[in-house]
């Protein structure tokens, strides 16, 4: 598989993201359910607290990839569901700073959200991953 950035302007690149990601060759690729801040036993975690299910949105992400043989060097897409974005905005460098870790700026879309389908959870990531 080979992944090209492709980025008519530089300011998104600058904020983590491409605006678009060009795969080619033979992929496979994984569509990942939102994740929330849920514990692996079902239960919502961390009620009221954005940065605490942040963080246990992304674990849960990650596991989903290492299940399927891939991490989130592989994401080409990410979708950031939340209730609040500007409770959101100062809490953004944890998923900020695992992808840039992993090396990876992933196609992202960011919505505030009425609420999500279980009541207390605040925010909520959904990705497409190939490799």
């Amino acid at each position: 598989m080979e992944r090209t950035a492709v980025n008519p302007v530089s300011w998104s690149v600058e904020m983590g993201f491409n605006q678009g990601e060009l795969v080619t060759g033979q992929t496979r690729t994984l569509y990942i359910s939102g994740q929330t801040a849920m514990s692996k036993d079902g239960r919502p975690e961390h009620d009221g607290d954005i940065a605490a299910q942040l963080a246990v949105a992304v674990d849960n992400l990650e596991a989903v990839l290492t299940e399927a043989g891939m991490s989130l060097a592989n994401l080409v897409r990410l979708n950031v569901y939340a209730t609040d974005i500007d409770a959101l905005f100062p809490q953004y460098g944890v998923l900020a700073g695992r992808l840039g870790a992993a090396g990876v700026a992933p196609t992202t879309t960011m919505l505030e959200v009425r609420r999500l389908a279980i009541p207390g959870q605040l925010v909520e990531l959904e990705g497409t991953a190939v490799d």
